[in-house]
């Protein structure tokens, strides 16, 4: 094993590192450098991969020299990333400019309805809900407690309208 395996083999452990790191983030732009950044990460491997460089592609007509031919394959690979990559940076790209048109901002927020559903299996799996009438007066058993606060016309979230 060669210095510049090693070397090969840490940058492409910290690329891929950075870009996952960037790609956890909820900044739309940080997802885009992220990703750009394992596509790098891809194509420095599949170039490595491709064993030393110099060889030729094509075996001259001796043993000796097919033996000592570069595989072509990583090569075709890393091109076919090249184009795969810049086309889904375009395509997220763009979907970042519109989420930045539309709000303004390009934090990635979240959802309400999955906190909703989140909420409800916490609640699922906490058991089943206390018994209320134990610590109640009798003022609140019959209805004549306070109501509850309601911003929206009479449902509150999760009630059907």
């Amino acid at each position: 094993m060669n210095t510049i395996d090693v070397t090969m083999a840490l940058v492409v452990g910290g690329l891929f590192a950075i870009g996952f790191y960037l790609m956890l983030q909820r900044s739309l732009m940080r997802i885009v450098l992220g990703f750009i950044l394992l596509g790098h990460g891809t194509n420095l491997l599949l170039l490595v991969a491709g064993g030393t460089p110099g060889r030729p592609p094509v075996p001259t007509g001796t043993t000796e020299a097919s033996a000592r031919t570069a595989d072509p394959l990583p090569q075709a690979m890393a091109l076919t990333a090249i184009v795969i990559t810049f086309g889904l940076t375009a395509f997220l790209m763009a979907l970042a400019y519109r989420s930045w048109r539309l709000s303004g901002h390009d934090e990635v927020h979240d959802d309400v309805e999955d906190r909703l559903i989140g909420t409800a299996r916490e609640r699922a799996e906490a058991g089943p809900a206390p018994d209320r009438d134990e610590g109640a007066s009798a003022s609140d058993r019959d209805g004549a407690g306070p109501a509850p606060d309601r911003d929206d016309g009479g449902t509150a979230p999760g009630e059907a309208r």
